[in-house]
C-alpha cells in the first residue's frame, strides 16, 4: 500500500487537536483540504478512522490503533528535523580532517583554535598520515576533508589551493663554516643529509629535483617527523630539508640557519582535498571557508 506521507501528517494533527479546524491551521490548509485527506485514508484502508461530532472529531479503535505508530513516526520526523537544523546551524556535527603531523601543529592548528571557540558543539577528529594515506581516508569516508602538498592527480578527488611552502635546507651551529657559502648539490651531499621518509610528497620533490639535475640525493638520516627533522639538524646530526615556514622560530633565534645552494628550490603548494562525487558537510564548507 504506497499512501502519500501528507494523509498520515493530516490524520496525525486532526488525531492531536481532536478538531478539523485546528488541523487546517496547524497545517496552514483549509478545512475542506482536512476532511478530503481524511476521506482519501479511510478510502485507502477501507476503514472509518474517527468518529464526527458536534464538538469535532474522535478516534475509532481502529484510528487509535493507526494513531499510536503514526505519532512515533511524527515525533522521530520532529527530532530528525531539528538535528538537520542543529547540524546546519553547525550547534552539533562533527568535522573530521586528514593530514600531516607538520600541516596539523604549523598550519591547521590556529584554524582549528577559531573554529571550535565559534562551533564548540561541533566534535573534531584528526587524522594523520602521508598523502597516499589521506587519500586513503577520504576514498574510505573516513574523513571529510584532507590537507595535503600538491600536486594531487586523481580525477575522483575535487583539490582547491590553499598555502604556498617553500622547502629549505637548514643547519645547526655545529655547521657554522656553512653559514653564507653557497652550495652546489654536489658539494651539499658531501655532509650528512636528513630527509623525510619515503612516501612523503616532500621527500619526492627534492628527489626528483636531485634527478633533473643529475644527481641522487641519499640521505643519512630518514625520520618520520619534522620534529626529529628540527630537533637533529640543531643538535648537528646533519643537515635537514624542511619546510622554511615550520622553522621560522629557530633561523629567528638562530638555533638553525639556511643552506645556500646554488639552484632555486621551487615552491610547494598545500590543497584541500575533497570527495568530487560526495556532498560536503555544512561542517567541512565552514572550515575550508574559514582557511580561505
Amino acid at each position: 500500500m504506497n499512501i502519500n506521507y501528507e494523509l498520515y501528517k493530516v490524520f496525525y494533527w486532526a488525531a492531536k487537536t481532536g478538531s478539523l479546524t485546528q488541523a487546517a491551521k496547524a497545517l496552514y490548509i483549509t478545512q475542506p483540504s482536512v476532511s478530503h485527506a481524511i476521506k482519501q485514508l479511510e478510502d485507502s484502508f477501507g476503514i472509518a478512522l474517527f468518529y464526527r461530532n458536534p464538538k469535532g472529531v474522535t478516534l475509532t479503535q481502529e484510528g487509535a490503533v493507526l494513531y499510536s505508530y503514526i505519532e512515533q513516526s511524527q515525533i522521530l520526523i520532529s527530532l530528525a528535523e531539528e538535528k538537520m537544523a542543529a547540524l546546519k546551524n553547525l550547534d552539533s556535527g562533527e568535522l573530521r580532517i586528514g593530514g600531516s603531523d607538520s600541516l596539523f601543529k604549523h598550519y591547521i592548528l590556529p584554524y582549528l583554535e577559531d573554529y571550535h571557540r565559534k562551533y564548540p558543539g561541533v566534535r573534531l577528529h584528526l587524522n594523520h598520515g602521508t598523502t597516499p594515506e589521506v587519500i586513503s581516508f577520504l576514498k574510505e569516508g573516513r574523513i571529510d576533508l584532507g590537507v595535503v602538498r600538491m600536486p594531487i592527480t586523481d580525477p575522483q578527488l575535487e583539490v582547491r589551493e590553499s598555502l604556498q611552502l617553500q622547502d629549505c635546507f637548514v643547519a645547526g651551529p655545529h655547521y657554522a663554516e656553512l653559514r653564507n657559502v653557497s652550495l652546489s648539490l654536489e658539494k651539499l651531499q658531501q655532509y650528512p643529509v636528513i630527509l623525510f621518509s619515503r612516501n612523503s610528497r616532500a621527500r619526492m620533490a627534492i628527489s626528483e629535483l636531485f634527478q633533473s639535475y643529475g644527481h641522487t640525493i641519499k640521505p643519512e638520516i630518514e625520520v618520520g617527523s619534522v620534529d626529529l627533522l628540527i630537533e637533529l639538524a640543531r643538535k648537528g646530526l646533519g643537515i635537514s630539508y624542511v619546510t622554511r615556514e615550520f622553522v621560522s622560530k629557530e633561523l629567528e633565534d638562530g638555533s638553525l640557519f639556511e643552506i645556500k645552494l646554488d639552484v632555486q628550490l621551487p615552491p610547494s603548494q598545500v590543497g584541500i582535498m575533497t570527495m568530487r562525487s560526495m556532498p560536503v558537510s555544512s561542517a567541512a564548507v565552514r572550515f575550508m571557508e574559514m582557511i580561505g
